[in-house]
């Protein structure tokens, strides 16, 4: 049986791992023009643990791409620990999970986003998920993503159809009543069988990188115009109402004493709202 402290060090070196691959393989598509920059930062108790961000910005393929990692432990506030998943009696906690959002600069190419975490309270759960935001629809493109998660996901027999809804359900704007993309999958409180839903989770991370290169690879020689772009800038808006007033890992970090600038990484470069 692997004891609790163990799945913590198993978790936090997989999220590490898999962050710097990331970064390994995107930089090969801005051919050494561009390089992420390291930062690093630590909760007000460092004891409670802190982060890693990589950025890479203004590039030929990403206008900003944001990698994020942190391992962070503490107690939730009275108002927030009941939201979370066995939280509620004392909030304590410890979470450990890696971010991606990736906007590209050109508009042919959709925003990226893939999050996986392992999270510790009086419970154990992985969470996390991919999705896709294209600013013009490409059924081809639509389809490699989701043949992709769902061979991932029938391979670790997980239930592709819930996973789909869930993100679709999750990836949407009431206010608009529009989703934001053309989703993927989203998952959330995967407990039980630790040691195969933690090979889900890596194995989605490496999907990530697949489909992330398989999409820029057909797209990155495009050609664009300005119309385009104002097109792009439009549905980022989007992204921005999403992230600010719905994204769960938004109020996560806030709630747990997250690195405001790493949080708030994800947001685009510029948008437009009409």
């Amino acid at each position: 049986m692997i004891n609790s402290n163990f799945r913590k060090k198993m978790a936090d070196s997989w999220f590490s791992f898999l962050q710097s691959q990331i970064c390994k393989e995107f930089e090969v598509f801005e051919k050494g023009k561009k390089k992420f920059i390291r930062r690093d930062w630590y909760k007000k108790n460092k004891n409670e643990g802190g982060g890693t961000s990589f950025l890479l910005s203004k590039g030929n393929i990403f206008e900003k791409v944001g990698v994020n990692k942190s391992t962070v432990s503490g107690t939730f506030s009275k108002e927030f620990r009941g939201k979370i998943l066995g939280a509620k009696k004392d909030g304590k906690y410890w979470a450990s999970g890696i971010s991606v959002v990736a906007h590209m600069k050109n508009p042919k190419i959709p925003a990226i986003h893939f999050n996986t975490r392992f999270i510790v309270t009086t419970k154990e759960w992985f969470g996390g998920g991919m999705d896709v935001t294209p600013s013009y629809k490409d059924a081809k493109e639509k389809n490699l993503v989701h043949n992709i998660l769902k061979k991932v996901c029938f391979k670790n027999k997980k239930n592709y159809k819930k996973y789909k809804k869930w993100c679709d359900d999750y990836f949407y704007l009431p206010h608009r009543n529009e989703i934001r993309g053309i989703g993927g999958i989203f998952f959330d409180y995967e407990s039980g069988e630790w040691i195969k839903n933690f090979k889900f989770v890596r194995e989605l991370g490496l999907s990530f990188i697949d489909i992330s290169k398989r999409i820029i690879k057909r797209k990155n020689k495009l050609k664009w115009k300005q119309k385009d772009k104002e097109k792009q800038l439009i549905k980022r808006g989007r992204y921005v109402e999403f992230n600010l007033l719905y994204d769960r890992g938004t109020k996560f970090g806030l709630n747990s004493g997250g690195n405001i600038e790493s949080i708030l990484m994800s947001l685009p470069p510029e948008a437009k709202w009409k």
